[in-house]
């Protein structure tokens, strides 16, 4: 016999969000995700971290977790996580992340990952875009920024913020500060609310297109002979940087 919560697991999967892990479910949960279904392995367990991590959600995974086998669990995802939790949840809809992208006046940048290849790091910069409060992360090019590669990297904090794919000409409006070893040293500017933070590809940098479009080139102070930053740091280096220059509120 079919274990309900699996059965609801496999007719959703193709629509849904998976939340990989007791820390995805946790963020979505508290930045107001809709979780049709969640599972674990051990249901208490999973309570007693809620209960020490995330008292605030803990009342509401106690409704929604279901326990279930260990072989059901392993079939449900493409990778076990260590706390044995998952997930789906319900992707927020694409015009409702648009319209934040472009509402102004904006409080908070927005970042755009330009043409990126790794998941991994494409997670990782959503997770930092959503703990400086940015107003969204933008890529350009192939990769899917809803990725389950890249929610699971990014801790479920995709809900925390407007996560979407977008052509390089269709980028939010703000002054656009692309980062290039090239442009001028960071420190030397002010970085406005309402700015577009370029990244370019961990590979090959800028496109030209987006290069073409840029308003200010900017630099990341960095010693003689190293060649480069990885690409979530040069994004938290450069939030870090705007944080302090605006006394933005977290």
């Amino acid at each position: 016999m079919t274990d309900p919560a699996a059965a609801a697991w496999h007719r959703l999967a193709d629509t849904c969000v998976l939340l990989d892990g007791f820390h995805a479910l946790k963020h979505a949960l508290r930045f107001g995700a809709e979780v049709p279904v969640a599972v674990a392995t051990d249901r208490r367990a999973a309570l007693a971290l809620a209960d020490e991590l995330a008292p605030d959600v803990r009342d509401t995974l106690a409704a929604l977790l279901t326990e279930v086998p260990e072989d059901t669990y392993r079939s449900l995802v493409p990778r076990p996580h260590p706390t044995a939790v998952a997930a789906l949840a319900v992707r927020p809809a694409r015009e409702a992340n648009l319209q934040q992208l472009a509402h102004t006046p904006r409080s908070a940048p927005v970042i755009v990952l330009d043409n990126p290849r790794n998941l991994g790091n494409a997670g990782a910069v959503i997770r930092l875009a959503a703990g400086f409060g940015v107003t969204g992360v933008v890529t350009t090019g192939t990769l899917d920024p809803w990725h389950p590669t890249v929610v699971r990297a990014g801790a479920g904090l995709h809900y925390a913020t407007a996560v979407e794919r977008l052509p390089v000409d269709e980028l939010p409006s703000g002054p656009l500060f692309a980062l290039d070893p090239e442009g001028d040293d960071i420190r030397s500017l002010k970085l406005p609310d309402d700015a577009v933070l370029a990244f370019g590809s961990e590979r090959n940098g800028l496109s030209a297109e987006l290069r073409a479009r840029t308003d200010h080139l900017v630099a990341l102070p960095m010693r003689p002979q190293v060649s480069s930053y990885n690409l979530a740091t040069s994004v938290a280096m450069t939030l870090y940087h705007w944080s302090t220059s605006t006394a933005a509120p977290l």
